[in-house]
This record gives C-alpha cells, sequence and structure tokens, in this order.
C-alpha cells in the first residue's frame, strides 16, 4: 500500500471502522478522536449522534455541518441447522451487487469472515439463469458446520455483517476507493472544517455532527437538529457520480473532479435559495469549483433538519461518487478538499445579520 499522509489516514480509518445503522460506536469513536482537538465540548445525544461544538462566539447563530455515521450493511436474522446465515439488509441494496462478496459479522466474541451466497447458476433452469437473484434466496456462508458451531464463534441474531474492503489509492493518486464512502466522506468534512476554524476568527458556534440512522430515515439527524436547534445547517453526503459508461447528462450531471454539488432538489427537501445562492456566491468570490445537481428520489440529513424545530435553512453539499451502495465506491480527493474550503469560508462570512437575510431571501 502506498503511504499514506495525515487526511488519508483518517479517511482510511473512518472507511475501515464498521457500523451499520443501529450500530454506529466504532466510527463515532474514531471520529470522536479527529474531532475533539479542534472542538470546545463533545457530546452525543440520545440516540448516538456525535455533535462537536467549536465556539466562534459565544451565544451567535448556530450552524450545523452533518455527514452520517453510518454505511448500508446486513443484520443477521437467523442461523439455520447446517449454519448458513440468514439476514436482513439495513439500507438500500441492489441485488445484483452483492453475490459473492466477503462481509465481515460483527460478534460479541469477535468478527467472523463470511461471503454472501446463493444456488448455482450451474443447477438453475436456462429462464432463471437470466434473472437476478432475490436477495430473500441469498444466504452468508462463514464455513461453519452447523447452527451450534456458529452459535460458538458468537454469531446471534441481530449482529450486523459490514461490507469488507481495502481502503485503496489508485495510481491516479487523487482517486479513493473504499467501502463507507457513503458517509464518512461527510464526517471528514465536518471534521476539517472544525479543523480550518481552529483558529480562525468568525461569530458563529459551529457544530460537527455524526449522525446515526440516516440510511434508513434520516433519523439521528432528526435528534440531533432538536437537540442543537441550528440557525443553518449543511447535510454532506455523497452524490451520484454521472461520467461512467452509459449514463447521460439528463439522468445524472455529477462529474468526479469538477467540485462539490450543490443539490438543488431531491425527494428529502428543495433547497433554500436564499442559502444555496450565498453559498454559490462565495464560491465564485473565491474561484472554488462547484456543479448543480437534482435528484428525483434519494436524499439526505438536510432533509431531516430544515424541518426541525422552527423550520431551518439547510442546502445539501455532496461529493461525487461512483458505485455507492456497494462494496466500493470511488470519489476524488480534490472534491472532498474543495467541499472543505468551501463551507469553512461560508461560516467565516455568516454573522447574525448575513443570516437573518438569508432566511428571507
Amino acid at each position: 500500500m502506498k503511504k499514506l499522509d495525515e487526511t488519508l489516514t483518517m479517511l482510511k480509518d473512518l472507511t475501515d471502522a464498521k457500523g451499520i445503522p443501529g450500530n454506529e460506536r466504532e466510527p463515532r469513536e474514531v471520529m470522536r478522536k479527529y474531532i475533539e482537538p479542534f472542538s470546545d465540548h463533545v457530546t452525543t445525544d440520545g440516540l448516538g449522534s456525535l455533535i462537536a461544538e467549536k465556539v466562534g462566539l459565544e451565544n451567535g447563530p448556530k450552524i450545523m455541518i452533518a455527514g452520517h455515521l453510518d454505511e448500508v450493511g446486513f443484520m443477521v436474522t437467523q442461523i439455520d441447522d447446517k449454519g448458513f446465515i440468514r439476514f436482513q439488509t439495513v439500507g438500500g441494496w441492489w441485488s445484483q451487487v452483492m453475490l459473492a462478496q466477503r462481509v465481515t459479522i460483527v460478534t460479541s466474541k469477535g468478527d467472523v469472515t463470511g461471503v454472501i451466497g446463493s444456488k448455482p447458476p450451474h443447477i438453475l433452469p436456462p429462464e432463471a439463469r437470466k434473472k437476478p437473484v432475490d436477495i430473500k434466496d441469498m444466504f452468508i456462508d462463514i464455513g461453519a458446520s452447523n447452527r451450534e458451531e456458529a452459535m460458538e464463534w458468537g454469531v446471534k441474531p441481530g449482529d450486523q455483517v459490514v461490507p469488507y474492503f481495502e481502503f485503496t489509492v489508485l495510481n491516479n493518486e487523487k482517486m479513493l476507493l473504499a467501502k463507507a464512502w457513503d458517509n464518512r466522506i461527510g464526517c471528514a468534512i465536518a471534521i476539517d472544517v472544525l479543523k480550518g476554524l481552529k483558529d480562525a476568527e468568525h461569530p458563529n458556534v459551529v457544530y460537527g455532527v455524526g449522525t446515526v440512522q440516516e440510511e434508513v430515515g434520516l433519523r439521528g439527524a432528526k435528534t440531533a437538529a432538536n437537540m442543537i436547534q441550528p440557525d443553518i445547517a449543511f447535510g454532506v453526503d455523497v452524490g451520484i457520480a454521472g461520467d461512467t459508461p452509459g449514463i447521460s447528462e439528463k439522468e445524472a450531471l455529477g462529474k468526479m473532479g469538477k467540485g462539490p454539488q450543490i443539490i438543488l432538489y431531491d425527494a428529502s427537501m428543495v433547497s433554500h435559495k436564499g442559502l444555496r445562492d450565498f453559498v454559490t456566491d462565495v464560491a465564485d468570490e473565491l474561484d472554488i469549483p462547484y456543479q448543480f445537481d437534482a435528484m428525483a428520489g434519494g436524499g439526505t440529513d438536510s432533509g431531516a433538519i430544515h424541518i426541525s424545530a422552527n423550520g431551518v435553512p439547510a442546502l445539501s453539499i455532496t461529493i461525487a461518487t461512483r458505485y455507492i451502495h456497494s462494496h466500493a465506491a470511488m470519489l476524488h480527493r480534490d472534491d472532498y478538499e474543495h467541499a472543505v474550503k468551501l463551507i469553512t469560508e461560508v461560516i467565516k462570512r455568516l454573522d447574525a445579520e448575513t443570516i437573518k437575510t438569508i432566511t428571507f431571501n
């Protein structure tokens, strides 16, 4: 493996951490380790979202930057007599990316390696071979001889099952391949924004937040926002990269390396016009590249945050990412660094008067 710099080491630690919805302890501890040095106070809400507070001006406007800690994965639901594991998807999965993939079952006795299996195509009738295998017909094989052996190894219903993949810097060193970019990249952005504000003067109270259970309904964003009651919020997440073969610009505009995506519209929210204009004005002023995108489906933590309390002007800023909701996704380091710079510079320019103007724009 190539020698990793400080940023890449953080990204590796975040993406290597295992944490499906409801099991975010490990990525939360990694995020805490990296964000605590740049925070005045770190706490959690009752559901487990991490909230790191950095005070620029006491009682100043509250700015929330939310990335979610959880990744898509699976949960053990039962073990059959022969020791094969039945499972439930946790978060959205496309069956075609699952078969023959290695997974890790996190048990109270340690990690257990398995592989997702199904009936081999050789014994299927010709018509069945042409169809994708249903998730309900898949199982996890851990090499156990029977149920008792699997249980001896610590496997039990409710255990989380996490995709296995090794963080990799590709030959083009800007291209980074890992599991769980959705959405440890958002957590990394929150960490680095607080780092960028460490010695900067700004008249706000900034919250870097790692939310829980985004993949099953934006749940942690709702509880964290109710606890913080922000004046402005940014949901930072992955977006669709529309630059692979077969995708037209009509389907997806985003391209890796062309800057963070400013989301105009998705299934969870219409972006706040005043905040969107303010952010793009700052980007134009500083020559920070960005691109617009809109999605008919999907959503980010902004969707829950913007309808919390009395309503919060919110904007989703995303990183164009290939192959999300699979074992391995790819993104471009420049997009990440430009997103950090953009959000940091926006916060430096926010104050109570500016937020009042934004809110009613």
